[in-house]
């Protein structure tokens, strides 16, 4: 039992911090200085989907070792968040936008945050953010809180460490994008620094997402052996 937490342990270690070790500004320019950038972004793939599959199968077969009891509304709350979470993630993953690789130049563009930019600079992550915050509460157990809280820490901690990258190696492009964006969601446009309007959103997006989550539900159970709605 004890060999089986720590193999999660430290493939959850391996998962996350290969992710802050190869995205380093220091690390990354010395790599792609010798391979190439492309290079570097498979062997840093490989690495991800690697780490990413032995976390993942560490986790299921990780003993279930209780940290709180399970209720009523935290089985609730994954079904609560997760249409904010693959909204946010389906319009980052398919809308313009400067945080993804080769899209740097976008932070030049008339409207560097358009839609749910506006929103938050990191919609991508904050998506994974939620969706694994969400899922610590309802499982309650020491594994999940390893597996999702890594996954948490990576997605925040990569999105804050993102910012400090682009901060140096696009300082006026960069600022410019972060003017009018912030990393909380919600908080430019609360400052006053953004305006979100619904002629700026994408309604197809919205409808992908949706339908993304009605998939999930009815899946949710045969691939994981948990119902979503609470009994």
């Amino acid at each position: 039992m004890t060999e089986t937490m720590g193999e999660l342990i430290l493939a959850t270690a391996l998962f996350v911090g290969s992710h802050f070790l190869l995205s380093s500004t220091a690390i990354r320019r010395t790599i792609t200085a010798r391979t190439g950038l492309w290079p570097f972004l498979s062997v840093y793939s490989v690495i991800a989907v690697a780490s990413l599959i032995w976390m993942v199968w560490a986790y299921v077969n990780a003993p279930y070792i209780e940290l709180w009891p399970q209720t009523r509304w935290t089985r609730w709350l994954p079904s609560l968040v997760m249409p904010l979470a693959l909204i946010l993630m389906t319009h980052g993953y398919t809308a313009p936008n400067p945080t993804m690789v080769g899209q740097q130049t976008r932070v030049s563009a008339p409207d560097p945050a358009p839609g749910v930019l506006k929103i938050t600079r990191h919609p991508i992550m904050w998506g994974i953010a939620l969706w694994a915050l969400s899922h610590i509460p309802v499982n309650g157990d020491v594994a999940a809180l390893i597996l999702f809280g890594g996954m948490a820490l990576l997605a925040l901690g990569g999105a804050a460490h993102l910012d400090h990258r682009r901060r140096e190696t696009q300082p006026v492009g960069w600022q410019r994008f972060a003017d009018v964006t912030s990393y909380t969601p919600f908080v430019a446009i609360i400052g006053g620094r953004a305006r979100f309007s619904l002629a700026d959103y994408d309604w197809t997006r919205l409808l992908i997402a949706l339908v993304a989550f009605g998939v999930l539900l009815f899946l949710h159970g045969w691939l994981t052996g948990v119902p979503v709605w609470p009994g």
